[in-house]
């Protein structure tokens, strides 16, 4: 497949003025498209329906969703054509952008980014369950995402399970030792690179090419330490997590990243009950993964099943980059949990 499809169902992309992300640090807009999947025959019922918010990766966003790769499908049109063949049940879909200078924001809050957390929380969700038709309660309102944003579904779901009932994660950023500390180690000397960190940020929109070494490794780790160690009183508002002169590992401000990591959260007594009352939680990752998140997801996946929480939990023989195919895994049983 090449080029967008047509599809039987819809994409409304309203704008929304953000109120919480208003003085953001970085000076991001806070005017936003806001990308939503409507499934075929909603304008002619009147149905209500579940509610999936999908959370993109890393150097993504809810819009950048809406285009198709060479060979490949947009979000919206693989949704359709699952609903369409009776494999999906009818939902909606929301693509929210979170997009900061750093390629996003880990949808937590944080003073070095915004309020990205809030944003999804006590602006998006509302106003969706305001203007479409919606089951609006926790039972009928799911999460997905890869990546970033398989990490952000597994850590919304743990702090606001009165929000969302379900969610599914696709090979999410855990166990921070294996994923996060092989890029962390080449932070000091890739940031020289470019002339330091801020000669790295005045640069981040020529660089070229953006494959992930340097960039995207420098990327990812400039984002997570300014989700991970926001401080108000440091250079950029947050603290750095190696020494700018050796290129050391700085322990107290690593510790302050390894509490985010939810192989980590999950140990904490009402986050675990958070998953517990979940209708259906999803874990997947690729054997292959070249930021090695398969380690952290088995340890997360022997946690939950030593706790007795039912999940479903699947390695494929893959890779980290390319995967969108396994939403045709996971989209099918999680729809169909939020129906119920």
């Amino acid at each position: 497949m090449i080029g967008m499809v047509k599809l039987q169902g819809t994409v409304e992309t309203p704008w929304l003025q953000s109120t919480v992300l208003q003085g953001n640090l970085p000076g991001d807009h806070t005017e936003r498209m806001l990308p939503i999947y409507l499934p075929p025959g909603y304008a002619n019922s009147g149905e209500r329906y579940p509610v999936i918010y999908v959370l993109s990766g890393h150097g993504g966003s809810g819009p950048l969703m809406l285009n198709s790769p060479a060979w490949g499908e947009s979000f919206p049109e693989r949704l359709d054509r699952l609903i369409v063949s009776g494999k999906v049940p009818p939902v909606i879909a929301v693509l929210p952008d979170c997009w900061t200078i750093f390629g996003g924001a880990q949808f937590i809050n944080s003073s070095a980014l915004g309020r990205y957390e809030d944003y999804l929380i006590d602006e998006l969700v509302p106003y969706v369950d305001a203007n479409y038709r919606t089951m609006a309660d926790r039972a009928h309102r799911g999460l997905t995402g890869k990546s970033s944003g398989g990490y952000g579904s597994m850590v919304q779901a743990m702090r606001h399970p009165e929000v969302f009932g379900a969610f599914a994660s696709h090979s999410g950023d855990i166990y921070f030792e294996f994923g996060l500390l092989p890029d962390l180690a080449k932070l000091h000397a890739n940031l020289q690179k470019f002339g330091g960190m801020e000669g790295f940020i005045a640069q981040i929109p020529t660089i070229k090419p953006k494959g992930h070494d340097p960039f995207f490794s420098v990327l990812g780790m400039l984002c997570y330490g300014a989700a991970y160690a926001p401080n108000p009183n440091a250079p950029r508002g947050f603290d750095f997590p190696v020494d700018l002169e050796t290129g050391a590992l700085v322990e107290d401000v690593w510790q302050r990243w390894l509490a985010w990591d939810p192989v980590r959260m999950i140990d904490r007594p009402e986050y675990l009950e958070a998953w517990r009352s979940m209708k259906y939680i999803y874990l997947d990752c690729g054997l292959w993964d070249e930021l090695n998140f398969p380690v952290g997801t088995r340890v997360l996946s022997k946690k939950l099943t030593a706790a007795g929480i039912g999940h479903d939990f699947e390695l494929f023989p893959d890779g980290h980059i390319d995967v969108p195919y396994r939403y045709d895994v996971s989209l099918p049983r999680l729809a169909a949990a939020l129906w119920h």
